[in-house]
């Protein structure tokens, strides 16, 4: 017959603690803050290249 082997996986998932909850709301500060400054970041920079196309194609056409 097989022999039983214990699952390492289980006994990672025993081990799990509750976090205290000074650091959750750490966590979800910091976690915020990166989101807000992704999200700024993606305002100026994926529209600039659109921005600059509307903008040359402006200037070429005001020059004919």
């Amino acid at each position: 017959m097989a022999k039983q082997r214990k699952n390492p996986f289980k006994e990672l998932e025993a081990s799990l603690l509750e976090a205290p909850p000074g650091m959750k709301k750490k966590v979800m500060n910091d976690i915020a803050a990166a989101k807000l400054i992704m999200e700024l970041a993606s305002l100026f920079s994926i529209n600039m290249g659109a921005a600059m196309r509307k903008l040359f194609r402006t200037l070429g056409e005001t020059e004919n």
